[in-house]
């Protein structure tokens, strides 16, 4: 019977984890390698599942693509290593035709979606695909398939090549979710359309969780399931993750699969042979089931309505379309006495800014919170807060926990930056995280306004962030910095602000480059307070570069400190005059806590307000 009609009709037992036992062996690099220097390591470990009681084997195979052998230098070998492992496999199946070998496929994409190029997991996929194909499996298991869209592309592509047997296993970000907040049903269904035989998922959970999301899932089309848990939660002890030994656990919860209308049932990571042997002993007593069709009901993210949160004011980028629109940055203050910072917050909701923009531990250096003080400047002032928010301090958790208490505390216009890397502020020994960049960060929060969670859970109900990003002016090849800003738009970048800039020709310049975008640009100025500090800034600071007129005219004041801040004030004012000629938003960044200055220059900004309104076709704002 082909392994099509087997999988359709029959109780199958997968293997289990082929990196846990290799790893117990002491082999801790490119497990797909070992297929040419240690190939009876792997051999071995296909002889103890079989002895196990699996009748469907995978090749060691399961990132023995291009992109993921680059980065051991592998990437040249891609069809000698997975036809090794055929080999291998089937010389551990041997003339036993009671078993069965497909190829394993791992996704390309991770949970936090690299980047990587479609055309270029296209053309990985189609490699490894016909590679395990001429080798000659009996059919394709793709497992670990977080990216939805990747899936999708695996699948129709494989059934192109080939009328062997299809799985699809895909891994969830939460129960009964995909990445994205797509059900799993929706998901599954797409996929068998696509042509896969058998629909499943792997990876990330252990049985429990899996079972929740079995017994949730929706279907209006039959197919045979397939789950492949993993042992357990994993622990962390000893510097390395470790699994629950629970097999009569996997005993019990097979015969709750098989409820459910799976069909293949193996391991993931953590499990052994003895995963295996309980699966297998359990499948001996049970007879396949057909899972009840339903129509599926439409998801509801609205759970709770709107609530406390819903969006009173108007986003910022929605303001600089209409309007001249000045944001300020005051930096929150690095000790606990802020009186100073709450004067210069109400000196420049005087002088009629629209919002005060927080940074968020700027230079790596820790701030007092900047949440907090956005909540302290509303209540105490009635002025709004552009919030910055940075990928170096949180991880995925501390980020979408971070977010909701924003959401909830009504604070919705946030600047998504990457951040200063840890060591170059006062703690050098602390830890960047890193787990996004901005780049990454934008699409999730995007996501949250539809009302799904970072794992594609629902929220219960929409955020209503509106979402700044960076945007550095002082490049050699402005054409390129442009290119990303389309990359962040496409990525859900709202509106960007710009590092400072000294130089009136380059906000002509800047208009030529970016007029196409249809997002507002907020363009920086700084008033400088000395020689010593304009040269700082030019000649240490990232991303910062002063034109030679400045720095010769901060340089002219000399030592004198009231005639060099005058001076600054008045290139500030210069340069605000120029800028307004292009753009509607101006970011004004306040010096060393010298409100003052940024309050003055707010004032001259409001009384020489040109409403130009430029509209989005084809103008920049």
């Amino acid at each position: 019977m082909e392994l099509r009609d087997k999988l359709k009709t029959s109780l199958i037992v997968g293997d289990g984890a082929m990196g846990t036992l290799l790893y117990e062996q002491g082999f801790d690099l490119c497990y797909e390698e070992l297929n040419l220097s240690q190939p009876d390591a792997v051999y071995h470990v296909h002889r103890s599942y079989i002895e196990a009681g699996a009748k469907l084997l995978q090749t060691n195979t399961y990132a023995a693509n291009a992109v993921k052998l680059k980065k051991y230098g592998l990437n040249e070998s891609v069809a000698d290593i997975n036809s090794a492992a055929v080999g291998i496999a089937k010389k551990a199946i041997g003339n036993n035709e009671q078993l069965a070998l497909v190829g394993t496929i791992g996704g390309i994409r991770g949970f936090l979606h690299e980047d990587t190029e479609n055309k270029v997991i296209t053309a990985a996929l189609l490699e490894q695909i016909t590679a395990l194909l001429e080798a000659g499996v009996d059919g394709l298991l793709f497992e670990t398939f977080y990216d939805f869209e990747e899936a999708k592309e695996a699948v129709a592509l494989a059934r192109r090549l080939t009328d062997k047997a299809i799985i699809m296993n895909v891994s969830m970000g939460d129960i009964g979710v995909l990445n994205g907040g797509i059900p799993l049903g929706e998901a599954l269904e797409q996929l068998h359309e696509l042509g896969a035989d058998v629909l499943g998922i792997n990876c990330r959970m252990g049985p429990y969780h899996m079972l929740r999301s079995l017994e949730q899932l929706e279907l209006s089309s039959a197919f045979p399931l397939a789950c492949y848990p993993n042992a357990s939660l994993p622990g962390y002890r000893d510097g390395r993750f470790v699994y629950a030994s629970n097999t009569d656990y996997f005993y019990e919860m097979t015969g709750a699969f098989i409820e459910q209308g799976v069909h293949l049932i193996g391991g993931c990571c953590g499990t052994t042979p003895a995963h295996i042997a309980a699966i297998a002993k359990a499948v001996e007593t049970n007879t396949p089931k057909t899972r009840s069709l339903i129509v599926r009901r439409p998801s509801q993210l609205q759970e709770e309505g709107p609530g406390r949160g819903e969006r009173l004011n108007e986003p910022l980028d929605q303001l600089a379309r209409r309007k001249q629109t000045i944001i300020v940055e005051l930096d929150p203050p690095k000790k606990l006495m802020i009186a100073k910072f709450m004067e210069g917050a109400k000196a420049l909701k005087e002088a009629g800014v629209d919002a005060l923009t927080l940074a968020d531990n700027s230079l790596a250096n820790p701030r007092v919170d900047n949440q907090t003080l956005a909540m302290l400047v509303r209540e105490q002032l009635g002025l709004r807060s552009l919030v910055h928010l940075t990928c170096r301090d949180r991880n995925l958790i501390g980020m979408q926990s971070h977010l909701m208490g924003l959401h909830l505390a009504e604070l919705h216009d946030l600047l998504v930056i990457t951040g200063d890397p840890s060591k170059i502020g006062d703690f050098p020994g602390a830890t960047s995280v890193y787990d996004v960049s901005s780049l990454k960060l934008l699409p999730l929060i995007k996501q949250m306004n539809e009302g799904i969670s970072f794992s594609g859970n629902s929220l219960g109900s929409k955020a209503t962030f509106s979402t700044a990003a960076a945007f550095n002016p002082h490049v050699k090849h402005l054409d390129k910095a442009v290119r990303r800003l389309e990359k962040k738009i496409e990525a859900g970048a709202d509106y960007f602000l710009t590092q400072p800039i000294f130089d009136e020709q380059q906000f002509e310049q800047l208009y030529d480059a970016t007029k196409h975008l249809p997002v507002p640009i907020f363009v920086g100025i700084m008033p400088l307070t000395s020689s010593r500090n304009a040269e700082f800034l030019h000649n240490e600071v990232p991303g910062m570069t002063l034109s030679d007129e400045t720095r010769a005219r901060m340089a002219a004041c000399g030592n004198d400190k009231e005639k060099a801040e005058q001076e600054g004030l008045q290139i500030a004012m210069e340069l605000a005059d120029a800028a307004s000629a292009y753009f509607n938003g101006l970011y004004l960044v306040t010096p060393f806590l010298r409100y003052e200055l940024t309050a003055a220059l707010a004032t001259h900004c409001r009384a020489i307000a040109n409403p130009i309104n430029h509209t989005m076709e084809g103008e920049r704002i």
